[in-house]
């Protein structure tokens, strides 16, 4: 295991992102027409902003930082903003922010929160100083167990301009994109830090499509395991599971993702062409919300009674879409150990699809570590996996030969 001086004083660095692109701005929430995505509105914090040279920049590269009070319920650390360039899954400009903990060229840990929303002030650098109970930061002792490893810890806003909730591609360019600008902030002097990157369900697509993609788009980065826990690696699989066709208590999330999915994609994944006015009304309802509204109003509903006919079922459009953005049909493999923990009963993650996914890690030579949590659902899993997890991530800071189960 690392052991951390003393003397090393923990930083968070909170990474969020700004809603302007370089190619045109957003449509923002409002009046929107019933065809055509639904779009949140923009952050009214100017930290956010895009600058006027953006395009200019590199991805990775500081556009502007500040230091912020340690958020609630967290202690003994130094917490910065950090705004910069990054793409979002269609090569567009985006901004982002970053929280960091510091140890000079020690351990950085990206850890990408859930975040189920598709708000932009849902996220990680605006909710965590929230006192909206619907804003209650969740994963306070998940935080609390890295930031005692004395571990650098970066949490961005990985839902991207947008808040793409579930659309992987701009997660993981979020997340490489955040640790690229971590290691150049000079005040943390983390340049040489070796990195892990970690996250579960919705936090875990955004890691899992950093994994795959490291190797290709940020070659450069000394990335030594990645920890993936309850990952959604299949979407399409998972919607039709929660409410395609008959009612579910967490419909919502599915529909959050078609929403944000219309977002990024409005050409090949039509939501809006096929939503009847009940359909339309809560798109528009849930344009800004976080997760605890999205559950509560999606609860018992289903695809059915928000559509008309069944033409979301037959296109092949959204399928296509869906699958582009799903973890199982990436050709990436990740360039460092994979360690995966998950419920064995897991009712809202497709296991199959995570069999496949690690097998296809395993037959190209990548360590992969499974671990069964003794739990019966997906959020418990969470919190009962995390101590193991973050003893291997601890191990792979060390140096130590990665265990596999493959």
């Amino acid at each position: 295991m690392t052991v951390v001086p003393r003397t090393v004083r923990t930083v968070i660095v909170l990474i969020a992102i700004a809603l302007g692109v370089a190619v045109a701005p957003l449509p923002t929430a409002g009046a929107q027409p019933a065809a055509g995505p639904v779009y949140p509105l923009p952050h009214p914090d100017p930290f956010y902003a895009n600058p006027p040279d953006l395009a200019a920049r590199a991805n990775g590269d500081i556009i502007r930082s500040r230091p912020m009070p340690t958020p609630g319920g967290l202690t003994g650390a130094e917490t910065w903003q950090l705004a910069f360039r990054s793409t979002d899954s269609q090569g567009r400009p985006i901004t982002v922010i970053a929280p960091v903990d510091r140890a000079v060229d020690g351990p950085i840990l990206s850890y990408q929160q859930i975040t189920n929303a598709l708000g932009v002030t849902c996220s990680p650098s605006t909710a965590l100083w929230s006192d909206r109970p619907e804003d209650r930061m969740y994963e306070a002792p998940t935080y609390s167990a890295i930031l005692a490893r004395g571990w650098t810890m970066a949490i961005p806003d990985h839902l991207g301009p947008t808040s793409a909730y579930a659309v992987g591609p701009i997660g993981g360019h979020i997340t490489l994109d955040g640790v690229r600008a971590v290691r150049q902030f000079d005040t943390l002097r983390l340049g040489a830090s070796p990195i892990t990157i970690a996250g579960y369900s919705g936090g875990a697509i955004a890691t899992g499509f950093a994994a795959t993609n490291a190797a290709s788009y940020a070659p450069e980065l000394p990335i030594v395991g990645y920890a993936i826990g309850g990952v959604p690696a299949n979407i399409t699989q998972m919607g039709l599971a929660l409410g395609a066709d008959r009612a579910h208590p967490v419909f919502g999330l599915a529909f959050a993702a078609a929403v944000a999915l219309e977002r990024e994609y409005p050409e090949e994944f039509p939501l809006s062409e096929y939503l009847n006015d009940a359909g339309l009304q809560l798109r528009q309802e849930l344009s800004n919300a976080c997760t605890g509204k999205i559950l509560a109003r999606g609860n018992g509903l289903s695809a059915r009674v928000l559509t008309n006919g069944e033409g979301y079922l037959t296109d092949p459009r959204p399928v296509a879409v869906a699958d582009r953005v799903s973890l199982e049909f990436q050709q990436g493999i990740p360039n460092a150990p994979v360690y995966d923990w998950h419920s064995p009963t897991d009712t809202l993650v497709p296991l199959d699809a995570l069999d496949r996914t690690f097998a296809r890690y395993c037959a190209a030579g990548v360590p992969v570590a499974r671990q069964l949590v003794n739990s019966r659902d997906h959020l418990s899993a969470a919190v009962l996996g995390l101590p193991a997890a973050i003893d291997w991530v601890a191990d792979r800071f060390a140096g130590l030969p990665a265990p596999s189960n493959c």
